[in-house]
């Protein structure tokens, strides 16, 4: 498994997953029980879980093309009162810039194509999410704080990226 830069924090597991369809159910387990006893109220780990499949369905499909021999990186870590969920992929050098929000009534109406749900729906599961692209390592970063009130999300802070 290829190094992810560290965030700051207690690493709880790191692990690596084929680029195959149906190995983001694995991750979501991992990063699952990875987390139990660190706080994470069960309504908060679900929203994590949620998040964790589809960015990793987005990093298998996207960035690693669904090569099998590419794998996906997933770090979890424990920093103060966040969960911090690292899923890198090799789409660095092909990752698309932001996308545009996805607007149901303009999707049914043929306006905007019917995919590009993934990047809104991680966002408003998790604290905070951010993506980093270095050479050919993609990463998305998620945080769940712990806490039973969540932090504001930044909305529009400039490091969302398509997948």
């Amino acid at each position: 498994m290829t190094s992810v830069a560290q965030p700051a924090g207690r690493r709880l597991d790191a692990f690596a997953v084929a680029s195959e369809p149906g190995n983001e159910r694995m991750a979501l387990a991992r990063v699952a029980e990875a987390v139990a006893g660190h706080g994470l109220p069960a309504a908060r780990l679900e929203r994590l879980k949620t998040a964790v499949a589809e960015a990793t369905m987005n990093a298998i499909e996207h960035g690693n093309g669904g090569r099998a021999e590419l794998p996906v990186d997933v770090e979890v870590t424990e920093d103060g009162d966040d969960i911090v969920v690292t899923i890198s992929d090799l789409g660095g050098e092909h990752a698309a810039g932001p996308g545009e929000e996805p607007d149901l009534l303009a999707k049914l109406n043929g306006e905007q194509r019917s995919r590009g749900w993934g990047l809104f729906l991680i966002r408003n599961m998790v604290d905070g999410m951010d993506v980093t692209t270095d050479g050919p390592r993609h990463t998305v970063w998620l945080t769940m704080r712990t806490g039973s009130a969540p932090a504001p999300a930044a909305e529009g802070d400039g490091h969302e990226e398509g997948l």
